[in-house]
Order: C-alpha cells, then sequence, then structure tokens
C-alpha cells in the first residue's frame, strides 16, 4: 500500500489515506463502510499493528473499484503533507554510508578518508520535516552553503530493542523518500545536529509504502536534480551498511519504536563534493525520487 497523510482543503484537518490508482481513499471512512474501526492518522495505523494493516487491505481488495460516496478524492485535488508530519522523536540519520560519497566528503569537508568501522549516527529533530511541495529556506545570515542529500529513509513498525540483522526487517513499517538538506558550514566541532537539524532541513514524503510491497529495500535506484539537473544517481545496493545492520546497530543501544525514522545516508553526487562547489539558493528547485516509492519537490525560498 502507498499510505499518504493529506488535506482535502487547506481549512481541513490532516487524515490518513491510501493512493489507488489516482485516487486517495480516506482509511478511516473506507473502514466505517466496512464496519471495521481503523485510524485517522499514519502513526496510530503503525501503532495498532499488522492486523490493522491487513484489514485494511482486504477492504481495499473487497471494494474493489466500487467506492462509497465520500471515501475518495482524486489525488491531483488534495494537498500532501509529509506521511508522518510531526515524529515522536529525532530522525536518525546515518552518515557517510555509500563509498563515493566517504570519498568526496574526505575531500571537501575534512572527513576521514577511511570507510567507516561502525555507522555514523546523526539526528534531525521532528521541527526539520516538511512534507511534499514546502519550501526550503535559505536563511543567508546562518549559511552560504546550503545542500541536498537524497536518502531512503526507513520507517519503523514495532518496538526494536537488541534486535538481530536476521529479525531486523520484521520490525519495518515501510520506506519513504527523504532529502537530507545540509548547512555545511554550520558544523560545531564535528557535531552535525545544527548542520542538518534546522527547520525545513528534513523533507519527507510524498508516501510510505509498506514493507510488504518493496522485496529487497537494496535494489532502488534513487536519484536528485536542482533546477531539472542531475546530481546524484545510484542505487541502494550500494550502502555500505545495509538496513538490517542499522537497525540492529541503532537498536542495540536506543531502543527503536513504532514510527521512528532512520535515513539511510546519501550516494555521491553532493554540492560539496564537486568541482567548483555547488550550493543551494533561493529560486532552485530540488527534485529527489527512489524508484518505487515516489518522487519529492521543494522550492528553495529566502527567510
Amino acid at each position: 500500500m502507498r499510505l499518504v497523510t493529506f488535506r482535502a482543503n487547506v481549512e481541513a484537518a490532516a487524515r490518513l489515506g491510501v493512493v489507488v490508482d489516482e485516487l486517495v481513499v480516506d482509511v478511516e471512512r473506507i473502514g466505517a463502510h466496512a464496519g471495521v474501526a481503523l485510524p485517522a492518522s499514519m502513526l496510530d495505523l503503525i501503532d495498532l499493528g499488522p492486523p490493522a494493516r491487513m484489514a485494511l487491505k482486504k477492504i481495499l481488495s473487497d471494494q474493489g473499484s466500487h467506492w462509497p460516496v465520500g471515501a475518495t478524492l482524486p489525488l491531483a485535488n488534495v494537498r500532501l503533507l509529509a506521511p508522518i508530519p510531526r515524529p515522536r522523536k529525532n530522525i536518525f540519520g546515518i552518515g557517510l554510508n555509500y563509498v563515493e560519497h566517504v570519498a568526496e566528503s574526505s575531500r571537501a569537508l575534512d572527513t576521514a578518508k577511511e570507510l567507516p568501522k561502525q555507522p555514523i549516527i546523526f539526528s534531525k529533530p521532528p521541527t526539520s520535516v516538511i512534507g511534499p511541495d514546502d519550501a526550503i529556506e535559505h536563511n543567508g545570515t546562518l549559511t552560504q552553503q546550503l545542500d541536498w542529500e537524497v536518502e531512503l529513509a526507513v520507517v519503523m513498525g514495532r518496538t526494536a530493542r537488541r534486535v538481530t540483522e536476521a529479525q531486523a526487517l520484521d520490525f519495518v513499517f515501510g520506506y519513504s523518500v527523504m532529502i537530507d538538506i545540509s548547512a555545511r558550514d554550520n558544523r560545531r566541532a564535528g557535531q552535525w545536529i545544527y548542520s542538518k537539524g534546522q527547520d525545513t532541513y528534513a523533507p519527507f514524503g510524498p508516501c510510505i509504502v509498506t514493507s510488504d510491497e518493496i522485496e529487497d529495500p537494496h535494489a532502488l535506484d534513487l536519484w536528485l536534480t536542482v533546477n531539472g539537473v542531475e546530481k546524484q544517481r545510484s542505487n541502494t545496493r550500494h550502502m555500505l551498511f545495509k538496513v538490517p545492520l542499522l537497525i540492529s546497530d541503532i537498536s542495540a543501544a536506543i531502543t527503536l519504536e513504532s514510527g521512528d525514522i532512520i535515513a539511510t545516508g546519501t550516494p555521491d553526487g553532493v554540492g560539496a563534493g564537486r568541482t567548483p562547489q555547488e550550493w543551494l539558493w533561493p529560486g532552485d528547485v530540488v527534485e529527489a525520487e527512489v524508484a518505487g516509492i515516489g518522487r519529492l519537490r521543494h522550492p528553495v525560498v529566502a527567510v
């Protein structure tokens, strides 16, 4: 399933939906029509676990294309929000998780030349999250080096504490797209949260594709463009530390809970690694996609 959080209009409350063809099906309303209590928010659906997800899949299958009145809207007519508009906790970011990105970072950002022996973990606060088409803020008083990174995002489906790599994927709810925006000149003594955690620095969406529809999270093409010019293109198979290891490593010390998000790192092609270096400026448009999941598009605006 392709799950979204949407508004029917600018004044409407956020709702949980499923994208079917070119329609958004309201989860709570389709459930009520079928006599099944289903939630109106993404986090509530994740918290209810596999039984709720299976119930929703059955309702959609039984319904076919004959939707009850008021249960659907054209996808083109709704406003998509971040799938989880306000995560409960900081996003777990993974740094230097593609070989070529390690090399370009060592040249441009003074990071180590050697491949990391363990995942490099940082975080982005919930206030950094924005949804599809929302603006990325460029605060010229803080940064002149605003950079881009396309990433596969992993959304946890249940509590994971000290899980093994063999178990790890069983704890995943689904996958999404994230752009890790970074103010490269805002790093502080090797700490990244101020550089990567500012408001609007975590574009997220446009949907969460449930894990049963992603056969292998390490076989997905991903790419990013700025003003229509391709800057990044790779495949998740090139991750140094694959998703099961990331989940196992984090959960060895930090409990992962339902709805937690892991941004799994970016390939090469970031602005800092280019010759000459390139940065985002007001008026630019960033687009990023992970194949089989969806595409994000964001303007950059001055604040």
